[in-house]
């Protein structure tokens, strides 16, 4: 009974404060802020963040799809090649990013990985380009 009182105000005092301390490390963690937006948000953000270099438009697609039409001033980093997660990782984390791929696939997959490298504000354009084209917004080769 002694052994058993002893072993329950260790774990008060030594077990549960170390398990809480580790959760407050986990907690500690940067949380990505992800907001999805329409073709039409995103051109309002574009618009409204014009020139600012804390703002960067993120194309995930393909060299050659980003050839066919991207959105102006627009950094293609291709989702598919082999140093997708390493280009990512170099790039500043505390900017805020819109990024988009050809239907909002790719672009989903890449704001996990960012999420798991910690960017702080992302917005994803749902639908991808094809929606912006559908709404006649426009594009630059």
């Amino acid at each position: 009974m002694l052994r058993r009182l002893a072993l329950t105000v260790l774990s008060f005092f030594v077990i549960i404060p170390s398990v809480l301390a580790g959760a407050c490390t986990l907690q500690s963690k940067s949380v990505t802020t992800v907001t999805d937006v329409s073709p039409a948000e995103a051109y309002a953000l574009v618009v409204s963040r014009t020139g600012d270099p804390e703002f960067v438009i993120l194309d995930v697609r393909t060299p050659v799809e980003f050839a066919t039409g991207h959105i102006q001033n627009a950094v293609n980093i291709d989702y598919y090649s082999k140093d997708f997660r390493n280009s990512l990782s170099n790039l500043d984390r505390e900017k805020v990013y819109l990024v988009y791929c050809r239907t909002g696939n790719r672009s989903l997959k890449a704001i996990e990985i960012m999420k798991d490298l910690d960017f702080e504000t992302v917005y994803h354009m749902v639908d991808g380009i094809t929606a912006w084209v559908a709404e006649g917004l426009t594009t630059v080769k």
